[in-house]
């Protein structure tokens, strides 16, 4: 298959199911690196069908959504290689491949520059900015002005779209704060101590059923969905996976860790809003308690975890570091127009289960 971009045409000349079913064939092989090195050819094809996808999702004004949920399946693969399962250990054979941290990086290096033409990262250099655009953002967030998708959402769902919206969620409900774990170790202080306790409470304090992640299996088992892990993967469009990539492309490198506060920060802040659509759609529907109760219990806990946030981990931050305290403020906003993407796919992947 010749891959040079002689014509728009020959994007359909891919079929990028085949080519992540190579892929995942590859994640899985014993020695991976060893293969290759013998066989460069197992990776060529591969290869070749990556640098055409990043050429047409990144260099594109208008990228093929395809191609988008293609990558972005591709670097969810790798980056879930960094949480542990419980499943087969062989699985996490080649979790320090050289050839999966190429792919890594070569996605991440090219979507991370094309987002960055969605985000204002102009620097604001003064502590009492900063101090204030935090300030100013959290309070817009904790009570936004209802938006288009939320009032579908609140008015208009069906519990045929509740269904799809849950299957979904779940990707991310199912491993919930998995993140955040990527950012605890390290030196003790006043801030790595409130991460702790926000993180010890998104884990139930070490109770299983009350781990944020149980209730939200509580709500697939009252609609005899399925609770196993990814079981809906195929259903996320490319703007949700976004979403979960880009969480890890933060916490996984220290020195986004100012972006990250910031990107967490709005998780905090936004969701109580957010989650109260989904309540409200469930109360509307006749739901029983337990097919809604996940957004309970985050509204009343991320209130709390908004104003730690806040006060106990993002000004503290602004006074250590005052010089690049404005990466949380990038952080924010760039989270915000994600989630919101995110949010607009969502709504667009139920309308369709619904009309359906």
């Amino acid at each position: 298959m010749d891959l040079k971009r002689d014509s728009a045409a020959e994007v359909s000349d891919i079929n990028y199911q085949d080519v992540e079913r190579q892929f995942t064939r590859l994640l899985h092989l014993d020695n991976l690196e060893q293969k290759i090195a013998k066989n460069p050819a197992l990776k060529e094809s591969f290869e070749d069908a990556l640098e055409y996808a990043l050429s047409e999702a990144f260099d594109d004004a208008e990228p093929e959504p395809q191609t988008l949920l293609f990558l972005h399946r591709i670097l969810y693969r790798i980056n879930r290689l960094k949480l542990f399962w419980y499943d087969d250990l062989n699985n996490y054979a080649n979790e320090g491949s050289l050839f999966l941290f190429g792919i890594q990086s070569r996605i991440e290096s090219a979507w991370q520059n094309w987002e960055s033409n969605y985000a204002n990262v102009e620097p604001l250099h003064a502590v009492v900015e900063v101090r204030k655009a935090l300030r100013d953002r959290v309070a817009e967030d904790l009570d936004p002005k209802p938006s288009t998708e939320g009032l579908y959402f609140r008015n208009e769902m069906t519990e045929t779209g509740y269904r799809r919206l849950l299957a979904i969620a779940s990707l991310d409900g199912l491993v919930e704060a998995s993140q955040l774990s990527r950012v605890l170790g390290g030196v003790g202080n006043e801030v790595h101590s409130m991460l702790t306790r926000i993180f010890f409470e998104e884990y139930g304090k070490g109770i299983l059923a009350r781990k944020h992640s149980s209730y939200f299996s509580t709500m697939l088992q009252e609609f005899k969905m399925e609770t196993r892990p990814e079981a809906y993967f195929d259903l996320a469009p490319w703007e949700v996976l976004a979403n979960i990539n880009h969480s890890f492309f933060l916490c996984e490198r220290k020195r986004n860790f100012l972006r990250y506060i910031g990107s967490l920060l709005f998780f905090e802040v936004s969701v109580p809003a957010a989650f109260n659509n989904y309540k409200l759609a469930g109360k509307r529907l006749g739901l029983s308690p337990e097919a809604i109760n996940y957004w309970e219990v985050h509204i009343q806990e991320d209130e709390r975890h908004g104003q730690w946030m806040l006060d106990d981990v993002a000004l503290p931050l602004v006074e250590r570091y005052p010089d690049l305290a404005w990466e949380m403020v990038s952080g924010y906003d760039q989270q915000r127009f994600i989630s919101t993407r995110a949010g607009q796919a969502i709504a667009r992947s139920v309308r369709e289960a619904e009309s359906a």
